[in-house]
């Protein structure tokens, strides 16, 4: 490079600089101003030799970043000084212990999370790229600052993509749709996640892009003359009661445009409502509300309103604290147009999310509180439920971009819930204890199931009970993050308290074998039933999976000392690997198929017979439905066998405590009073079991029954089949 185009990029990078500092939306302190400008010249000094793939200097890229955090996001100086430092540490030979002498903890915190999230495995694979997304949101270390910088860095280099390979752009734009843009939109930055979107959509479908974006651009002078049309309108009554406003066309983003042809199989020039202008308007706090139903007032005196696509979200903002009056009008030439209508405060909130909300709500003083108030609130957004990683990001997403319905407590409190909420997800947003003890619910008054879908403007009250707790099939009910984390982790603590009663039952059931209960017992135990972790086989042991005929198998494997003695002179003993780890294996029942057993397989259950984990089963290949499982007692298992020999696949199920299955028990004998409530109290005093259905008939003194139950594997079933024998005039009991 010439001299002279050093001078120029010096004096270009001193602008920036002062530009930075002009253009911040929170007020800086001098104290702000010596952090932002120490964080700044180590930038240039460490970046001093770097270059862009443009051919630029590297250090344009921090600056950038940090003016998208000062200007658009509106974060304080210590998130400014990170996005300045965001790539020193990855790049150059500055180290993490370096920042935190030189910035403090916090600063070192944010740049060692962004660090973290850049060096993750980048592939294309979706589930990899999800599990990166998982770990990116375990890497906050407490501060979600890392993620808001990291969405401004990828907003930049998305700008900035030019320059890069095709293959690149399309990978890091899959990647900003499939995850930055969802949490802009969760942050509340929408003109952030508008851009990441559009941006996404021009790299990714780039003729699609350009088509759309053409068609705006010969479409704008006509949008502008018809949004003046507009406008004009208004104008005269909106002047004769004295607002103090501005009226601005919103161009409707090019993806949300391309979305809504798809969605709706419309062509370009049919989208509903591609024109859309905002009325800002100033006003007091105390007049806010008032002034918005006044202009809106005024609006629908001139033009007809659509009255299905009025959207208030002044009475009821968003959860990312964001308000408006929407409504669709019908404007001049019969076109539909939306009109947003927001006060200059609601304006900043819709453009940087918290920040402004906190800006307003508690005045500069506070300023601090306020951020650190929304940073925890973005917190709670995060809360990472434990499922694998794919349905985690779906499930995020879910939460993310569900449109929000408004329900009232039985004391007229206003909750927001995503739509599709259910009375569980109610009950968890309000306490995680009146969550797990929901025993039902009543909406509107009315007794609703747990499944019931709730509407805005319900007024829901749970009802709770000291013995209620969540149970498997809650997690078909639960529909937010927050409400299915809270089941799973209680399912969880149940788990462990029935290990805790399986460990007591083993120990006394090795007694009776005289085998010593320790750990070298306990690892044998593990090892011989093929488990992970010393839980699985005291769980095992508290549902009854492992019975006493199983440690009998053990005891004797055991005894027969002349093979134990040669077997531990061939080979060293197993060890599980991971016998004191602390969680239960939730290794669903498997069927494997083949002689060996090593295959799995895709399979049915036969409906003729429905087998469930622990009965002896084949698989039979029918010519167009795949394996088809059956009992080997199934009333058509002879004749299979018999005629298609070659179809048969030996089967057998491997594990079956951690799923539930259905099984329908059949019952007749002598009918006598309370002979109902006996069975059904002998059922529900058994462990795991659930009664779906109940079908009791009398007749001339003899009655027949049919129970439906959901159980765990067929030893459960065995117990209780052979209980309900025990129970007086029970004739017969058998399973269908």
């Amino acid at each position: 490079m010439t001299e002279a185009a050093i001078k120029k990029e010096n004096k270009d990078i001193a602008r920036q600089y002062k530009e930075l500092l002009r253009i911040s939306y929170q007020t800086l302190t001098t104290e702000d101003k010596v952090l932002i400008r120490s964080a700044f010249d180590t930038a240039v000094d460490a970046h001093k030799d770097q270059r862009r793939k443009s051919g630029e200097a590297y250090i344009f890229h921090p600056i950038a970043v940090a003016k998208i955090v000062a200007a658009e996001i509106g974060l304080d100086a210590t998130s400014i000084a990170a996005a300045l430092l965001h790539d020193v540490v990855e790049d150059t030979p500055y180290t993490l212990e370096q920042i935190e002498e030189m910035f403090g903890e916090t600063v070192a915190k944010i740049v060692d999370g962004l660090t973290k999230i850049s060096s993750l495995k980048k592939d294309k694979d979706v589930s990899l790229q999800a599990e990166n997304f998982r770990k990116m949101l375990l890497t906050l270390n407490d501060d979600i600052r890392v993620i808001i910088i990291k969405i401004a860095d990828r907003l930049h280099n998305m700008q900035t993509m030019d320059a890069m390979r095709p293959d690149k752009q399309v990978k890091i734009a899959s990647e900003t749709l499939y995850i930055y843009a969802p949490m802009a939109h969760r942050i509340g930055l929408y003109n952030i996640k508008t851009e990441l979107e559009d941006l996404g959509l021009k790299y990714t479908e780039p003729e699609v892009y350009n088509d759309i974006f053409t068609r705006i651009k010969e479409s704008k002078e006509e949008q502008d003359a018809y949004i003046k049309e507009f406008s004009r309108v208004i104008e005269n009554s909106l002047e004769r009661e004295e607002f103090v406003y501005e009226i601005k066309g919103r161009p409707k983003s090019i993806f949300s445009i391309h979305r809504k042809m798809l969605n709706q199989n419309v062509s370009f020039d049919e989208v509903y409502d591609k024109f859309a202008i905002r009325i800002i308007y100033k006003s007091e706090a105390y007049d806010e509300k008032f002034f918005a139903w006044k202009i809106y007032s005024i609006v629908t005196d001139h033009f007809r309103p659509n009255p299905t696509r009025l959207r208030d979200w002044i009475s009821s903002p968003k959860s990312t604290g964001y308000e408006a009056l929407h409504i669709t009008v019908m404007g001049p030439k019969g076109r539909w147009v939306e009109v947003q209508i927001r006060s200059r405060r609601m304006n900043e909130i819709a453009e940087k999310g918290y920040a402004a909300h906190y800006k307003y709500k508690q005045g500069s003083v506070q300023e601090e509180q306020g951020i650190e108030e929304w940073l925890n609130r973005l917190q709670e957004a995060l809360e990472n439920p434990e499922v694998n990683a794919v349905d985690f990001v779906e499930q995020f997403k879910l939460n993310l971009y569900s449109k929000e319905i408004f329900v009232f407590t039985p004391q007229g409190d206003l909750k927001s819930l995503p739509k599709g909420a259910t009375p569980l997800d109610f009950a968890f947003s309000i306490h995680t204890e009146v969550g797990t003890h929901t025993r039902g619910a009543r909406v509107n008054n009315k007794l609703v199931p747990l499944s019931h879908e709730l509407k805005s403007g319900d007024q829901v009250e749970i009802i709770t009970s000291e013995n209620a707790k969540p149970n498997i099939n809650w997690l078909d009910y639960a529909t937010t993050a927050r409400a299915r984390a809270k089941i799973k982790s209680s399912l969880k603590d149940e788990k462990k308290e029935i290990a805790e009663e399986g460990k007591a039952i083993l120990t006394r059931k090795l007694k009776s074998q005289k085998i010593q209960f320790n750990e070298k017992t306990v690892n044998e135990l593990v090892v011989f039933f093929h488990l992970k972790t010393s839980l699985d086989l005291f769980y095992r042991v508290g549902i009854g999976k492992i019975d006493n005929q199983k440690i009998k198998e053990f005891a004797s494997s055991r005894s027969n000392a002349l093979v134990s003695y040669i077997k531990s002179k061939i080979k060293k003993p197993v060890v599980a690997e991971d016998l004191d780890k602390d969680e239960i294996t939730s290794k669903y029942d498997q069927l494997v198929f083949g002689k060996d057993q090593d295959e799995t397989l895709d399979y049915k259950l036969a409906s003729c017979c429905n087998p469930i984990p622990g009965d002896n089963v084949f698989g039979f290949v029918t010519v167009s439905d795949g394996i088809k499982v059956h009992k080997k007692d199934c009333p058509n298992a002879i004749q299979l066998q018999s005629n298609y020999a070659y179809r048969i696949i030996p089967a057998k199920w491997i594990d079956s405590s951690q799923q539930d299955f259905k099984a329908v028990i059949r019952l007749t004998g002598i009918d006598n009073l309370g002979l109902v409530s006996e069975i059904t109290k002998e059922i529900s005093s058994n462990l795991n079991v659930n009664m779906k259905n109940i079908n009791f008939e009398s007749s001339d003194g003899i009655f027949s029954g049919r129970i439906t139950l959901v159980v765990k594997n067929n030893s459960i079933l065995s117990t209780i089949i052979s209980r309900l024998k025990k129970i007086n005039g029970i004739d017969k009991v058998s399973r269908e």
